[in-house]
């Protein structure tokens, strides 16, 4: 490691505590200043949001290219900071200097094409090119802890600074805020376990198996896939529905606030610019922090912690009790005969208040379905306030309301009643026949690994109360349906699929579920190769066995589609005695090429 790596690393890493920032930042002019983001921010800050935006922009760069990029902006910054108006480049947009800094690099071939482009179409272009799909990058492997231990005691900085660079590459969605704050973990883990590690006692391997690396960057990435798939208005129902939920005491006025900073909030993320990421995330958490009062008594731990420990602690904060004089119904919004002129008036600000209303008496609900019921009221008015409209038309949207909860409690009830009845192995094979019907253009690990996550979900939120119950499953279920139809955006699948994923956001989950066989689809040949076995199928690794045996059930459906359950049963049966029989055998592939 050269002299300019070493310092750089020695300043990157100051995490713990990030300044107080003025409240004017959302003026233009400020906004688009490097010189005032690195004012604001401070050096080692600006430095290591920096050296994330590199990692995530340049995946397969150095870690050496990216402290060189990270000093250079650096560089332009502290000049600009300095005497703003004698350099030009200190006018520029941060966006647009953080690609330059890129396209200037020699060795990068592979963003040629972005580099010609024209802004904004360049980093939307840089954007399209950031790859969070497994194995692109290898895994972050755990450390032979006596190893790390001697290496964090020697080398404390640089390995974290190494840390952030390795994390931010391998997870390019991941905002920089939450990066930092995993880094901060990790220093915790290094100290916590390596300060143990003259203890004979302390089992070093067993403490280094608790990372704090988290899989955010699948939410975060779902969060810009929704902006960017749906538009702002979906983003703004979802975040709406959602802090009604955790903060119900809270008035329209003041929800709607956080609503459009938290809304702005992700269209700086997802487009990639961290700096602005950074202060938007800060300043939401100090107005949250500084308005507990009227949000909400569930956060006030969450607001001690240090700032970069907070978003977090917040999000998973129980949602605050409802206030006691809060009515069960929303009558006024059916009965009230001002209804239509208000729709009629103020379109998105109705609906938005009814959202609200209804979101913040009904905790027990995701947020998901509650934006189908905003649907629904939505299309009720647009019925119902037409000219010639029976008087009766609202009152008959409460019916069509009490039908769809019970619809979708009944679809979660009576999977999580298939989940406890058969347990995971076999609930993710019932998920395996079903989606392989539907989705059969997936790969073998593509259907195992879809169906295993929603495995996961079951066995997470089947043991819930029936009030958490919605919320946990079809929140959780929704990140994984949004990861579907992103590999679909990447490789298409099918036209069911496509008309899933694109027509509504919060109609996804229930559009996914009608999806039956796929017409279109030519089932696989009968080749020698299709359903060949060999002596692995004796492993005693139940694991292993169970895995082979999925892959052949994947097989089965793509070769015959409409196989019944009775055929299905038969099949089975059939396999087990032939395994059975020629494990048995002396020579079992032979065995197993004549069965």
């Amino acid at each position: 490691m050269n002299w300019r790596t070493a310092i750089y690393v020695i300043l990157l890493v100051s995490l713990t505590v990030v300044k107080a920032l003025p409240r004017s930042y959302r003026d233009i002019e400020e906004k688009n200043s490097i010189g005032q983001r690195f004012s604001q921010l401070q050096e080692n800050n600006f430095k290591a949001i920096a050296m994330i935006m590199f990692a995530q922009y340049v995946q397969g760069g150095t870690f050496g290219k990216a402290v060189k990029m990270a000093e250079d902006v650096t560089d332009l910054a502290k000049r600009c900071a300095a005497a703003a108006g004698e350099n030009p480049d200190c006018r520029k947009p941060l966006d647009r200097i953080f690609l330059d800094t890129i396209c200037q690099e020699e060795h990068l071939p592979r963003f040629t094409d972005c580099c010609a482009r024209k802004d904004p179409e360049r980093n939307d272009c840089f954007l399209s090119l950031k790859n969070a799909s497994r194995g692109f990058i290898s895994p972050l492997e755990r450390p032979n802890a006596e190893a790390a231990c001697k290496n964090h005691s020697r080398h404390q900085h640089s390995l974290t600074g190494y840390f952030i660079y390795e994390v931010s590459r391998r997870h390019p969605f991941l905002y920089a805020p939450t990066i930092l704050s995993v880094a901060v973990r990790y220093n915790e883990m290094m100290k916590n376990c390596c300060g143990s590690a003259e203890d004979p006692t302390h089992d070093l391997e067993e403490c280094f198996r608790r990372q704090p690396v988290k899989e955010d960057g699948l939410r975060q990435e779902h969060t810009c896939g929704i902006l960017k798939k749906f538009g702002e208005r979906t983003l703004k129902a979802l975040k709406l529905a959602q802090i009604s939920q955790k903060f119900p005491k809270a008035d329209f006025a003041t929800v709607n606030k956080l609503v459009m900073d938290i809304a702005n909030m992700h269209k700086d993320c997802c487009r990639g610019d961290m700096l602005d990421c950074m202060r938007d995330r800060e300043e939401i958490l100090r107005y949250v922090c500084a308005n507990q009062d009227i949000l909400s008594s569930k956060i006030k731990k969450c607001c001690e912690k240090p700032l970069l420990q907070r978003s977090e602690c917040i999000v998973n904060a129980e949602n605050d009790d409802k206030p006691a004089e809060l009515s069960p119904h929303v009558r006024e919004f059916i009965e009230d005969k001002g209804i239509c002129e208000r729709f009629a008036q103020e379109k998105d600000t109705h609906l938005a208040r009814f959202l609200y209303e209804y979101s913040r008496r009904h905790p027990e609900f995701s947020a998901q379905m509650l934006l189908r019921i905003g649907k629904g009221y939505e299309d009720l008015l647009k019925e119902c306030c037409k000219a010639g409209a029976p008087d009766d038309c609202c009152s008959r949207g409460e019916e069509e309301l009490k039908k769809h909860i019970y619809e979708t409690e009944s679809v979660m009830k009576t999977s999580c009643d298939i989940y406890k009845e058969k347990g995971d192995y076999y609930f993710q094979n019932e998920l395996l026949m079903s989606f392989t019907k539907k989705m059969p253009q997936l790969t073998s690990a593509e259907l195992i690994e879809f169906t295993r996550q929603m495995t996961t979900i079951g066995s997470k939120c089947c043991q819930l109360s029936q009030d958490k119950l919605l919320p946990c499953a079809e929140e959780n279920l929704d990140l994984v349906l949004g990861e579907i139809c992103r590999r679909h955006l990447t490789d298409p699948i099918n036209p069911g699929v496509c008309h899933c994923c694109s027509s509504s956001y919060a109609l996804r989950r229930p559009c996914m579920g009608k999806l039956e066989i796929d017409e279109n689809y030519v089932p696989l040949s009968l080749t020698p190769g299709l359903f060949t076995f060999h002596e692995d199928l004796c492993t005693t690794e139940e694991e292993k066995l169970q895995h082979k045996k999925q892959e052949m059930l994947i097989n089965l459906i793509k070769y015959k589609p409409r196989i019944t359950q009775e055929q299905l049963s038969s099949v089975t049966a059939a396999f087990t005695a032939m395994r059975e029989q020629c494990c048995k055998d002396d020579n079992r592939e032979a065995c197993f090429v004549r069965e």
